[in-house]
């Protein structure tokens, strides 16, 4: 499946979670990418929109490569072989580093509203697509721990591995394509897939 920007893609997930339309929920984008998606869908849903901000530590030679990620609060996502090989000094302070960067991003976001209470709500998690799953597995246990009555991550596309690992973390897993032969980068999915800056994600959420 091929997205033509993240608006249709919003638009499309919001298509596919029409059946919890009205009910008490608020819906969850990931900064920045998940934030275009996010909106149409909390639109769509009546929804409120609040925001989870977990962050992806990326390998020291190759930060694009994921081998962990960060939520607000508790504990890392890690990839348990690859951050083995790498220093854990280093290590336990790009966690710190990221975590430092998650609070930047909610006060440049929110202006650090208090996160909206979801106990007895659903919590729908949105990203833009998924890779790994390291960043989206943090924000599960961010959510998890915020107490939702049920909760569902939606995503354009995801490799059908990370898929299967996902399902058993929460009630819900909504995803436009389920990727057997998965291309390898979110981007390949798009046509536009430009950069979201801070400035967007604030006119956005304004």
């Amino acid at each position: 499946m091929h997205f033509k920007n993240r608006i249709e893609a919003g638009q499309l997930l919001a298509e596919a979670l029409k059946p919890y339309a009205d009910k008490p929920g608020i819906v969850y984008p990931l900064p920045r990418g998940g934030v275009p998606l996010g909106i149409e869908v909390a639109r769509a849903l009546s929804m409120e929109l609040d925001l989870i901000i977990p962050r992806k530590i990326g390998h020291p030679y190759s930060p694009e490569y994921a081998i962990a990620a960060v939520g607000e609060t508790g504990e890392p996502v890690i990839n348990e072989t690859e951050v083995s090989r790498v220093d854990a000094q280093w290590f336990e302070q790009e966690v710190a580093r990221q975590r430092k960067e998650s609070r930047r991003r909610r006060r440049a976001y929110l202006d650090d509203r208090e996160p909206l209470p979801v106990e007895g709500k659903i919590a729908i998690l949105i990203d833009d697509g998924i890779a790994t799953g390291l960043t989206m597995k943090a924000a599960i246990q961010d959510a998890r721990s915020r107490h939702p009555a049920k909760l569902v991550v939606a995503i354009p596309v995801v490799p059908a591995e990370t898929a299967r690992a996902l399902r058993e973390m929460v009630d819900d897993l909504v995803a436009l394509d389920i990727a057997e032969h998965y291309l390898g980068a979110v981007g390949s999915y798009y046509d536009d897939f430009g950069q979201v800056s801070d400035q967007e994600v604030i006119e956005m959420l304004s």
